[in-house]
């Protein structure tokens, strides 16, 4: 895969979006993402500009990697965050239906899990 399509899954993930969406969003199929990426090429001019109109990122930053405006330590942190909440969304959603209480308890007892002989394991 060329740089320009890993540069475009970057952004489908970290957007939470899939290719199916990024081509009806550039009125082209579903297939055409994945002949560019099987020829490894990048693509013409135009499709490139649609691609990087619905990214929401700049042709310069899918073709070469320069000019990102999410690129700094922020995007990476959310794409790390991002992960981690859909890894644990169902905890999550069972935490937020919890009583004051319930909630208190389980910060209680979550805090105090890491204690082995007095020491906190971190």
């Amino acid at each position: 895969m060329s740089d320009f399509w890993k540069r475009v899954d970057e952004e489908i993930d970290y957007k939470g979006i899939n290719r199916a969406y990024l081509a009806r969003k550039c009125n082209f199929s579903v297939t055409n993402i994945g002949q560019g990426i099987k020829s490894g090429g990048t693509p013409s001019a135009d499709t490139a500009v649609k691609i990087a109109a619905v990214l929401g990122v700049s042709v310069e930053y899918l073709v070469n990697g320069t000019n990102n405006p999410n690129s700094s330590k922020n995007h990476e942190e959310e794409q790390n965050q991002l992960r981690l909440y859909r890894k644990h969304s169902e905890i999550i959603k069972k935490c937020e239906e919890l009583s004051p209480e319930k909630e208190k308890l389980l910060v209680d007892f979550i805090s105090n899990f890491g204690c082995i002989n007095g020491e906190i394991n971190h």
